[in-house]
């Protein structure tokens, strides 16, 4: 089990988010954010915020850091680290498990992630064999997205996804959020889209109506 920052709004949750950090981030990089993404009227909710594992990065010169799969070069869906990926599907597949053991059941479980993470949640969320509450992607993509027609989860045909991108963001670009926007689309599935004038980054704005959506969503 990938070890964990953990944050708990009140006792005894019955709900809970795991939200995946970008490329070279730790677990606590949005745990700042909680304050401002949680209305209090809303029942108690666990934050679980996963480091990923530490490992070699193509595109930074092979220099070791936390990663949820290999980058090869700038065209991310191309020449896509499909083993890692599928590897970091395995382990969010053990920190829903976890939740789940702990009471809280899939039905109320939403996966979150930046950038990296949100590949990592969509294309293992998309999979999942439970029903869960929903999928958060912050300026992300669709990985293995060929493969998702032949691979999704029944469980999840019709999950929600919300999807926020900034509309200059150098690292993922705009395009490739859109693009996976409406493969969604063409599979059914109802994206809530959001683009901001930001870089690769979270806004203030976005964080509301992801606020907004959460409650609609999780509750």
């Amino acid at each position: 089990m990938l070890p964990t920052v953990e944050i708990e709004t009140a006792p005894d949750p019955r709900h809970a988010v795991i939200w995946l950090h970008g490329l070279g981030a730790d677990g606590h990089d949005f745990g700042p954010i909680v304050p401002e993404l949680v209305d209090r009227d809303w029942p108690a909710l666990r934050f679980v915020f996963p480091h990923a594992p530490v490992r070699p990065v193509t595109i930074n010169g092979g220099m070791p850091m936390r990663a949820w799969y290999d980058i090869a070069g700038t065209t991310l869906a191309e020449r896509q680290d499909e083993a890692g990926l599928r590897a970091s599907f395995i382990e969010l597949d053990a920190l829903i498990g976890r939740e789940i053991e702990r009471g809280v059941p899939a039905a109320a479980i939403l996966l979150a992630g930046f950038s990296q993470g949100a590949a990592v949640a969509l294309g293992g969320g998309l999979r999942h064999p439970q029903r869960l509450a929903g999928i958060v992607g912050l300026s992300g993509y669709l990985p293995l997205h060929t493969r998702l027609p032949d691979e999704r989860a029944a469980a999840n045909g019709d999950v929600p996804v919300f999807l926020a991108h900034g509309s200059a963001d150098p690292v993922v670009p705009e395009a490739l959020g859109r693009m996976s926007r409406d493969l969604l689309r063409q599979l059914g599935y109802t994206v809530d889209w959001h683009d901001y004038p930001m870089a690769h980054q979270v806004c203030a704005e976005e964080v509301a109506d992801l606020r907004d959506w959460i409650g609609r969503t999780l509750f």
